[in-house]
C-alpha cells in the first residue's frame, strides 16, 4: 500500500496537487477561452491545422476527436516541422506550444506565415508568444509553471470555446460544467490510495507489466494515446496500444507466439456506451481471443452523459494511474530527463 510518506518522498515536484486541482484548472481555462476576442471573420476558413508536439498537441487531438462528427471543415493535428501541402490562405493554423519554444511548432509557424495562413497562437510565453505579439497575431496566453502534459485543460478548453465563438460547433458550456463537477468528484476519490480507488487498483494490476491499450478509432483514440503518453512520461515505463477495427486486421495475429513474454502484458480495454454495435462485437470477440495469452485483461468504461464528460473521465483516471505507477516504481513523476537530454543534444553545434 502506498502511503502519504511514499508520495512525499518521490513526488518532489508535487504532481499530486496538480492532479487534485484539475477541476480548478478547467475553470481557469474556460475563463481564458471566454475572454478571447475574435476581431477577424473566420467564415472563409476551409481547414484548420493545429500544430504542436507532446503535451501541447494532446489538447488539439482531443478537440479534433470530440468534434469530428460535428464540424463541417477538416481539422488536422500536425506533429511535424512542416505543414501539409494543402495549407494556404484559406487555412487557420493554430500554433500550440506550452513553453513557446518547441522547435517543430516554431518551424510550422514560420511556414504558415510564409504561406499566408491565418495564425492563432496558444502559449505561456517563449519565442512563440514574442512572434505572435510582434506580428500582431491573436495570442491565447495560458498560465506558466506546469509540465506541458499537465496543462491539458489550457490546451483544450480555450480552443473548444473559441471554435464555438467562430460558429464552427455548438456551445459545450453545459457539458463543460458536468466535466468540472465529475473531475472534482474523481480527484477526491483518486487522491486516497485505498481499495476503493480505481486508479490505484489499476496501477497495482499494471505494476511490473507492460500495458497494451485498445479502444475504438471513432471515440476514444486520443484517450488511448493520452494514457500511453502519461505512463511513458510519469511512470517512466513503456505502454503500447492500438485501435479497433484496424487492430483486428493485423495485430491480433501477433498474439500467438512468445507466450512467456505475453504473460507480462496487461490488456487495457477502453469502451464507450456510444461505440458502434460492430465495435462492441469486435471487442467482445477480441478479448475472448486474447484472454488465454495476456497476463490480465482490464476493462474500463467512462461515465457521464456527454461524450466529452466520458472522455475526460477516462483521461483523468489514466493520469492518476500513471502517477501511482511512478510512486510504485519509486520514481518522481515530473522530470523527463531523457527528453531534456535529447533537446540539449539537438541544440549543440
Amino acid at each position: 500500500m502506498i502511503t502519504d510518506k511514499d508520495i512525499k518522498l518521490y513526488d518532489n515536484s508535487d504532481m499530486f496537487s496538480v492532479l487534485t486541482d484539475f477541476s480548478r484548472q478547467i475553470r481557469e481555462a474556460c475563463d481564458i477561452g471566454n475572454g478571447i476576442e475574435l476581431k477577424d471573420n473566420f467564415s472563409q476558413v476551409k481547414n484548420i491545422i493545429i500544430c504542436g508536439m507532446g503535451g501541447s498537441a494532446i489538447g488539439g487531438d482531443l478537440l479534433r476527436s470530440l468534434i469530428q462528427f460535428e464540424i463541417k471543415i477538416p481539422v488536422h493535428v500536425n506533429r511535424n516541422y512542416r505543414l501539409p501541402a494543402f495549407a494556404g490562405k484559406e487555412s487557420l493554423v493554430i500554433a500550440s506550444s506550452y513553453s513557446g519554444n518547441t522547435e517543430e511548432t516554431l518551424s510550422s509557424y514560420g511556414e504558415a506565415a510564409e504561406k499566408g495562413c491565418r495564425i492563432i497562437c496558444i502559449s505561456s510565453g517563449g519565442k512563440l508568444s514574442l512572434l505572435a505579439q510582434n506580428e500582431n497575431r491573436l495570442l491565447i496566453t495560458v498560465p506558466k509553471g506546469y509540465q506541458p502534459r499537465c496543462a491539458l485543460s489550457y490546451s483544450f478548453f480555450p480552443l473548444l470555446i473559441m471554435f464555438s465563438k467562430m460558429g464552427l460547433i455548438q456551445s459545450k458550456a453545459d457539458e463543460t460544467e458536468a466535466v468540472i463537477s465529475r473531475m472534482k468528484m474523481r480527484s477526491k476519490k483518486y487522491s486516497v490510495s485505498d481499495t476503493l480507488n480505481d486508479a490505484y487498483n489499476t496501477a497495482l494490476h499494471i505494476q511490473g507489466k507492460i500495458p497494451v491499450i485498445y479502444s475504438s478509432t471513432d471515440l476514444l483514440d486520443i484517450a488511448n494515446l493520452r494514457i500511453r503518453g502519461q505512463i511513458n512520461e510519469n511512470a517512466k515505463s513503456l505502454a503500447y496500444g492500438n485501435l479497433l477495427p484496424e487492430m483486428n486486421h493485423n495485430e491480433i495475429v501477433g498474439w500467438q507466439n512468445n507466450e512467456s513474454i505475453m504473460k507480462n502484458l496487461v490488456v487495457v480495454s477502453l469502451s464507450d456506451k456510444e461505440d458502434l454495435p460492430q465495435i462492441k462485437r469486435r471487442r467482445e470477440i477480441t478479448l475472448e481471443l486474447l484472454k488465454p495469452y495476456a497476463g490480465m485483461i482490464l476493462e474500463i468504461e467512462g461515465e457521464g452523459e456527454s461524450l466529452m464528460e466520458r472522455i475526460f473521465d477516462i483521461v483523468h483516471l489514466g493520469d492518476w494511474v500513471s502517477f501511482y505507477l511512478a510512486i510504485m516504481y519509486k520514481t518522481d513523476p515530473t522530470p523527463v530527463e531523457k527528453i531534456n537530454y535529447l533537446k540539449s543534444k539537438l541544440t549543440e553545434n
